[in-house]
């Protein structure tokens, strides 16, 4: 390909991408504590579903939101949180973050890690600022994102894979570290598990171990907010 070319393609690319974006479908709210998926692509697809399946098998009744909106950067995320006020709207008691994959692309989502570090700091201060129905805030699980495989081609390249080690999850877990958040190492997963990804998003079974990994974190924390409530009735 030409090397005037790339550039192009990757832009009408992006431009396709975006007009065949959807915010996520808000499902009617059961009643039960809500756990909100935030996210890109990776969080859009099938996570979600089978942390809600793992939850159930264990009875704790949760109702597990997916709110991953596929192809979003950090600052696109910041605008959607803005428009759609969905943590006003559903008021979630846990949120689970996994973003800036997308923030490592080589094109119009290209990302500073300084600026990478701003949007994940607004992020969370808009999810803090709000308070429930009770005066608490939400608890918030930040994760490292995945490692981005050599197949990979389209929209990143060598740099891409050398930030997620050298720049994005140290941020991350710096960020997590000064917050006091609990931290999911997603990445750990996938680098245990190379096989689980296959290409920028895992296979059917990386989906249902990403679910599995968050259930690990999210069961005690459920199961301790369930005894409290019923020991406060």
């Amino acid at each position: 390909m030409k090397p005037i070319l790339r550039p192009l393609l990757l832009l009408i690319l992006h431009c396709l991408a975006a007009c065949c974006r959807r915010d996520p479908i808000i499902p009617i709210q059961t009643g039960y504590p809500v756990i909100l998926c935030a996210g890109d692509s990776i969080t859009a697809a099938d996570y979600p579903g089978y942390l809600q399946e793992l939850m159930d098998k264990n009875g704790l009744l949760v109702q597990v939101i997916n709110a991953g909106r596929k192809g979003d950067s950090t600052a696109e995320y910041i605008r959607f949180l803005e428009k759609s006020r969905i943590v006003e709207r559903i008021n979630p008691s846990w949120v689970l973050l996994q973003l800036g994959t997308n923030d490592l692309r080589i094109d119009s989502h290209a990302t500073t890690t300084e600026q990478f570090k701003k949007n994940i700091e607004s992020i969370l201060d808009r999810i803090e600022r709000h308070r429930l129905p009770d005066g608490s805030i939400a608890q918030i699980i930040l994760a490292t994102i995945p490692p981005i495989p050599l197949e990979v081609r389209w929209h990143f390249d060598a740099s891409s894979r050398l930030r997620v080690e050298a720049e994005i999850n140290p941020t991350l877990r710096d960020i997590a570290r000064r917050r006091g958040l609990i931290l999911a190492d997603n990445h750990a997963l996938f680098v245990n598990r190379p096989d689980l990804l296959p290409e920028i998003h895992p296979s059917k079974k990386g989906y249902r171990a990403l679910a599995a990994a968050w259930h690990r974190i999210l069961a005690p924390l459920v199961l301790s907010a369930a005894t409290r409530k019923h020991k406060a009735q």
